[in-house]
């Protein structure tokens, strides 16, 4: 491992908690790897559900060469300062309830030559109180997210199943209209040749 002594998490359904009680909450700290970005997101995200804040996805850092994501800032919501508002010509504007108040907890994570996504900065402190709620995580969110979309997809497959038997059975009743016609007028003409056939023997009887 290209990082001695570094804690790997795996995936979100993956990673072990410091303590061994159940309520325990593992916190972020210098080193921990994961093997992706979005790996590094859902486990601060779960660590700030159990902790009682919610997490911003904040910066990140670009490759100049191929702008790929070389580092990711993962922030309490109460990050910052909204700033103020000003008209060009008129007088501040009366600032809208925010919800910043410069917190600086934070978790920031860099991708190295592994391709693995380190802690590289962690900020644990908090300006404000913290409330547990009972919000789902972005992991449970992410996977209804992924089942409506599965279902949506599946919907509209059905759709177009059922768009193209519809045609198919259009078609097939427009093939069985031609031939039954087609059908009727060869029965037609074959009673015409037979009928046609009954009076020329009829006349060669009575000239006999």
């Amino acid at each position: 491992d290209s990082h001695s002594g570094a804690i790997t998490v795996d995936s979100f359904a993956e990673r072990e908690y410091i303590a061994s009680e159940e309520n325990s909450v593992q916190e972020p700290c210098i080193g921990m790897e994961f093997h992706s970005e979005d790996a590094a997101k859902e486990f601060y995200d779960e660590y700030a559900r159990r902790l009682g804040f919610i997490m911003r996805i904040d910066q990140c850092r670009r490759s100049e060469v191929d702008k790929r994501i070389l580092s990711r800032r993962l922030s309490c919501n109460k990050q910052g300062y909204n700033a103020k508002l000003r008209h060009q010509y008129g007088p501040v504007k009366k600032p809208r309830g925010s919800s910043r108040e410069g917190c600086k907890a934070m978790m920031l994570v860099k991708v190295d030559k592994a391709g693995k996504w380190v802690v590289s900065r962690f900020v644990k402190e908090h300006t404000h109180p913290l409330v547990v709620s009972g919000r789902p995580s972005r992991n449970q969110m992410d996977h209804k997210d992924r089942r409506i979309q599965v279902l949506t997809l599946e919907l509209e497959h059905q759709d177009k199943l059922c768009a193209l038997y519809r045609e198919q059975l259009i078609t097939l009743l427009k093939n069985v209209e031609e031939h039954t016609e087609l059908l009727s007028s060869k029965i037609q003409e074959v009673v015409g040749n037979v009928r046609e056939f009954e009076t020329e023997v009829q006349k060669s009887s009575n000239c006999l």
